[in-house]
């Protein structure tokens, strides 16, 4: 779990971090740094916001623990976290080039509006929905229990993390390579929502919902592998391992327990975890496709649109210039001449 609040804090807090210090700097820069006391009150109630919403869906969650439907509510948010993080992903990809035109356009249009209010409420919003997304992916990755993950060490390390890369950002020397960060932690959050989507058939499986089409002869729900000799999901099994058949594993328990939490894996999957978990894969393998094809498209349009009107300026060029020539050597004037005299 320590890994996957790191990543999800790393990538959530710095996200926020990227866009006020966007419209931190462009304030800034244009002279109006008398707004940023407004931004950073925006970003304080956002904050005090987002605590807030952890508390309350903390509640949520032990109310529906006490009425013996907590594991259905795991299921929900297992399922919604996975598509959460598949949106955000597609979305940052697409717009982290756009992005700090599209807030420079959004804080100019309130600078020209005015209203210290309004100044507010947008730095509130912008970073209200990355702390909202932490809570709700925190609440995922650990069976429901928020503060666990708040108060874990790689929570922490992932809001150092990102404050870190942040002043990098904005106040080193040094250009960062944002499109490599975000392709990089987009990679292992990939893998973080297939594990959770793996969670998510596991335990409706685990509870009946649904069934497996791949059962043994006494009609239990059989695996399609059995890894435990190589690499066991825990401790315990890799106890229960060496006790059944007197020889170790290959790999120690920790080590399956590290990507279990991280990657999802299981030792013996059942039918439907194995095709969930490699279908998502191509599920946004073919969503990633599709917006470069897309974003290829919109560029080449692009340029063709520039070449036409750059011939169109040349057309306009060269009739101007042949208009101008025509009058220079047009009906030559008669002003100095001699007029015939008539006989």
């Amino acid at each position: 779990m320590n890994v996957q609040a790191f990543l999800i804090m790393f990538r959530e807090a710095f996200e926020a971090i990227l866009i006020v210090g966007i419209i931190i700097t462009y304030l800034n820069r244009i002279g109006q740094s008398k707004w940023n006391k407004y931004v950073w009150v925006g970003v304080s109630l956002a904050i005090a916001a987002s605590l807030g919403v952890a508390m309350l869906f903390q509640n949520v969650l032990d109310g529906y623990a006490t009425m013996g439907s907590k594991d259905y509510l795991r299921i929900g948010i297992l399922i919604v976290s996975a598509g959460l993080l598949t949106h955000m992903i597609m979305f940052m990809s697409k717009q982290n080039r756009e992005m700090r035109s599209k807030l420079q356009t959004k804080v100019a249009l309130i600078l020209t509006a005015g209203g210290a209010i309004n100044m507010i409420v947008h730095s509130f919003l912008v970073t209200l929905r990355e702390g909202v997304e932490t809570v709700f992916f925190f609440a995922a990755i650990s069976s429901g229990d928020i503060s666990k993950s708040l108060q874990s060490w790689g929570a922490l390390a992932g809001l150092a993390a990102a404050g870190v890369l942040g002043l990098l950002v904005f106040k080193g020397s040094k250009r960062i390579a944002l499109g490599t960060f975000f392709k990089v932690t987009s990679v292992f959050l990939i893998m973080i929502a297939a594990g959770l989507l793996v969670q998510a058939v596991g335990v409706m499986q685990d509870l009946n919902v649904i069934g497996s089409a791949y059962k043994t002869p006494g009609g239990q729900i059989a695996a399609m592998y059995d890894l435990t000799w190589l690499l066991p999901e825990h401790p315990i099994d890799e106890a229960n391992y060496i006790r059944d058949t007197g020889h170790h594993p290959v790999f120690h328990g920790q080590i399956g327990v590290f990507l279990k939490a991280f990657l999802g894996y299981s030792e013996d999957p059942s039918l439907e975890e194995f095709i969930c978990y490699w279908l998502y894969y191509v599920f946004v393998f073919v969503l990633i496709a599709r917006q470069k094809k897309v974003a290829s498209l919109a560029s080449a349009k692009a340029k063709d649109d520039d070449a036409n009107a750059t011939q169109d300026s040349v057309a306009e060029a060269v009739a101007s210039d042949a208009m101008a020539q025509s009058q220079a050597n047009g009906p030559e004037s008669t002003t100095g001449k001699d007029t015939p005299t008539a006989i």
